[in-house]
């Protein structure tokens, strides 16, 4: 098989990547996944005249090795969808950026409606045929300060046989904006992809660039990376299951978590101005160091909330009316998980024993990281205890870390970008795994940028486990899995 292999943040020269038939390229990629691989990534590359490049990236998780090959094609290619579930959005998202027919691919329509292209709102629906049935749209426009995406359900009674979800409306431009970068603008466009997750796509976008620069940060500037990461997991874990007491009427868990997830962001606040961590990570470390009585403040307190937090959720376990709303709810199985690609706390509350952390780890987790803990039943009470258990593991991770932060400088100058080169860098944020890849060019500058929020490989989940559910569990469903519009639209 024709791969050239690299690893999280490690940058490859362009021309190390081969460049195959059509043919050898769906047949190494097949191959490699039917081997134990995952499909990272597949996207397209303007190329030479009309062809384009498509890349696909394999992660090998058992050996930490990210493998990456190349092919160009015109107008048409045989679809890897029907061998390789994982790949239906990404082959959706490349014929709607170049116009190139996946042949074969079962439901090609638009992902994003960028300019150009289809106007937002016009495109076909799987439509269902049969005594009863009928059709519930939903938004774009939502009730509440939810972001705007609309759901199409084909229901009889009140089950629900099939749902679409249609999002695009929350498109920017963010990818088209990073490229001639790095610039003035491109981390703060990096850290505004999904504004809860700042953290995450910061630390992401960060080492990406550290990456090409053949730069690495001390290991106390890495150390503090970490804490806002593990804060960001924590603030909106303790939300999420806050949020999934208010969705069946618990209102004191409801309560509870919403003030710990505040007390949590203000803690975030109080290390960098910011409750969302906006300014903190930058390229070549942090921007504000922390002192020695402010670890060990942060520390207390932490275990405080910890304790709160854990007299918060035993109420949503000890309630029988919420074990009964949660339990058998949204079942997602093992293996529509594995078949659909799905990442993050999602992923392993159906037991999918993956964590970017521990098997693509960069930074501090290549030394140390926390305890990686995995579900099986896969329904709502699974991705809720899920969570819980995340934040039990990262506050005794970050209890560690905050003994022994390291040392080094927290900031360092950053010397030009590698030219002529590709990288992926892979982070894995509250959410699940987060990618951003960079394509320099003969000058070092971004040639290309592309960006994965976990949302976009994980809508399609919450659309599965809503087969056969009644349409009113959908907005618990929809918490359970609590993805990010203007993630997947970018």
């Amino acid at each position: 098989m024709a791969f050239a292999i690299t690893s999280n943040a490690i940058p490859l020269p362009i021309a190390a990547v081969p460049v195959v038939e059509v043919d050898a390229f769906r047949r190494d990629v097949l191959t490699a996944i039917v081997a134990g691989g995952r499909l990272l990534l597949l996207i397209g590359l303007p190329g030479d005249g009309r062809a384009t490049r498509l890349l696909a990236a394999i992660a090998d998780d058992a050996r930490g090795a990210i493998a990456v090959c190349s092919t160009d094609v015109t107008d048409a290619y045989p679809a890897l969808t029907p061998d390789c579930p994982s790949a239906h959005y990404f082959e959706r998202e490349i014929a709607e950026q170049y116009g190139i027919e996946p042949e074969g691919h079962p439901w090609l329509k638009p992902v994003r409606f960028p300019l150009g292209g289809p106007t937002i709102g016009e495109a076909d629906f799987y439509s269902v045929a049969g005594s009863e049935i009928h059709e519930v749209a939903v938004g774009p426009v939502h009730a509440g300060v939810i972001e705007p995406g609309h759901f199409r359900f084909n229901c009889h009674g009140e089950r629900v046989i099939h749902l679409e979800i249609s999002l695009g409306y929350q498109h920017r431009g963010v990818e088209r904006a990073l490229r001639g970068g790095p610039d003035r603008r491109s981390l703060y466009l990096a850290e505004t992809v999904a504004g809860d997750t700042t953290a995450g796509h910061a630390t992401a976008y960060c080492q990406l660039f550290e990456g090409l620069a053949e730069r690495e940060c001390s290991a106390r500037a890495n150390a503090l990376r970490v804490i806002a990461l593990e804060l960001e997991r924590i603030a909106n874990h303790i939300g999420d299951l806050g949020a999934l007491a208010g969705d069946v009427g618990f209102l004191p868990a409801a309560s509870y978590c919403g003030r710990l997830r505040g007390d949590v962001l203000n803690l975030t606040a109080e290390l960098n101005g910011s409750r969302l961590g906006r300014g903190w990570i930058r390229p070549g470390g942090i921007a504000r160091d922390i002192g020695s009585d402010e670890l060990r403040e942060l520390k207390r307190r932490l275990s405080d909330a910890g304790r709160n937090m854990r007299n918060a959720v035993d109420l949503l376990w000890k309630s029988s009316s919420v074990r009964a709303r949660f339990e058998n709810t949204g079942v997602l199985r093992h293996e529509a998980a594995a078949d659909l690609g799905i990442v993050g706390p999602a992923a392993r509350a159906s037991g999918i024993d993956r964590d970017t952390r521990r098997d693509l780890p960069a930074a501090l987790y290549r030394a140390r990281h926390p305890t990686i803990t995995v579900g099986d039943n896969g329904d709502v009470f699974a991705r809720a205890l899920q969570r819980w258990r995340e934040i039990e593991h990262s506050l005794g991770f970050l209890a560690d870390v905050l003994d022994d932060p390291g040392s080094g400088t927290t900031a360092s100058a950053i010397p030009s970008l590698a030219p002529d080169a590709v990288i992926l860098s892979l982070v894995e944020g509250w959410r699940g795994e987060i990618v951003h890849l960079a394509v320099t060019d003969a000058a070092g500058h971004f040639a290309h940028y592309k960006i994965l929020d976990p949302s976009f490989r994980n809508w399609f989940a919450l659309a599965f486990a809503m087969r056969g559910q009644p349409i009113m569990d959908f907005p618990l469903c929809n918490k359970s899995f609590n993805l990010s519009y203007c993630g997947h639209d970018l």
